[in-house]
């Protein structure tokens, strides 16, 4: 049964990273930090739902073309490719379980996934830019 397994098991999603908040206009989202290697390997994986204002803000140590898939993802996701004032890059709508890469235009460091839709309902698109930190300050 899925609830005994601890939150560490390989098909298990994780939700108890640390969390920071983010704006898009006057939008505030609760994100999670993928900020490791297995963190950012494991992302939003196995999850079957999550609240429209919540988000998995992932981490990189440096700029590089980034790329994600949706193996073992079961929500249709849309990744921001985030520059490292904020401005968003692109973004790249994702189905649900798929292999298919979608890559950043640009070297970024962060990426933001949201439900699917989220972004073009509160009309954010390339160009766009977020606040908050990490994007506010240099860290």
């Amino acid at each position: 049964m899925l609830a005994t397994l601890p939150a560490h098991a390989q098909d298990a999603p994780q939700t108890d990273l640390q969390r920071i908040k983010i704006t898009a206009g006057m939008h505030q989202i609760d994100a999670q930090v993928a900020l490791t290697p297995e963190q950012r390997q494991i992302g939003l994986m196995f999850r079957k739902e999550m609240p429209q204002h919540e988000g998995m803000l992932f981490v990189f140590e440096q700029p590089a073309g980034q790329c994600f898939w949706m193996k073992n993802t079961l929500l249709p996701l849309t990744a921001a490719f985030v520059a490292d004032d904020g401005t968003i890059v692109n973004l790249a709508d994702m189905k649900p379980q798929t292999t298919n890469s979608h890559c950043s235009a640009q070297p970024v460091r962060y990426v933001l996934e949201m439900n699917q839709g989220w972004f073009a309902k509160r009309g954010i698109k390339a160009g766009s830019k977020l606040g908050g930190q990490p994007f506010s300050g240099r860290n």
